[in-house]
């Protein structure tokens, strides 16, 4: 598989390590510094560039019939034109706010937890997410996830940052401290006891193997896709 790298950080060479240990070829790494890389070839583009790219490197890779794999966040308030754009060109994108394997599995065991707590209502649900400070974005977008889980089954109708939160808003405290993968933490207290669930990331391997299953799930697709797919998770 011939893939496209868009953005070359961290994270772009993490998945470039993995993809290359599956077997599979890099034909472009585009940044800042490269810009005008032809993805022209490429079976699929993963993307993983800063939030401000993200929109026209999408863009550019549907336009050009390339499936798109997304774990960018920062961007979502254009999210509904791209996956417009994938349906009128017929072609096939993917976001995930988290790659992690094991994150998706938590993603699946926040909604469950969440349906039971619904009539249990002295609890009080909160988020917490610890990323490495140079991550842009706050809340992280695998914490918007996790709210998002919640929320259909919660008193509070909206999430908010901790410090910006009323007893209306079910609240998400974002930590930035150095040399920190992601942790996600979900808790509901009450006055007697606290019930938590908790996801850390050790490394960025988690994230870059997801990111290439799905890559190359989607070769060969067309539509609007979520890991929910890739990992069968219903």
């Amino acid at each position: 598989m011939k893939i496209a790298l868009l953005g070359y950080g961290k994270m772009g060479k993490a998945i470039e390590a993995v993809a290359q240990k599956r077997g599979h070829e890099i034909v472009a790494r585009i940044d800042k510094d490269n810009p005008n890389d032809s993805i022209t070839h490429a079976d699929v583009a993963i993307n993983f560039s800063v939030p401000s790219a993200a929109t026209k490197n999408i863009t550019d890779a549907l336009e050009q019939g390339v499936p798109v794999v997304c774990g960018t966040t920062g961007w979502l308030d254009q999210k509904d034109s791209i996956e417009s754009l994938c349906k009128e060109k017929g072609g096939a994108f993917l976001y995930a706010s988290n790659f992690s394997l094991g994150v998706n599995i938590f993603f699946a065991l926040n909604e469950k937890l969440a349906y039971m707590m619904a009539s249990h209502k002295q609890y009080h649900a909160a988020i917490e997410e610890v990323h490495h400070t140079e991550k842009l974005d706050a809340p992280s977008g695998t914490a918007i996830t996790l709210a998002e889980g919640i929320l259909p089954h919660y008193e509070q109708s909206s999430w908010k940052l901790a410090d910006e939160a009323t007893t209306k808003d079910l609240p998400i405290n974002a930590i930035r401290a150095p040399h920190v993968p992601g942790t996600h933490t979900v808790s509901y207290s009450s006055e007697t006891d606290n019930i938590t669930i908790e996801h850390i990331a050790h490394n960025r391997d988690g994230f870059a193997l997801g990111a290439v299953l799905a890559a190359e799930w989607i070769v060969g697709k067309s539509g609007i896709f979520s890991m929910r797919d890739v990992l069968d998770i219903n």
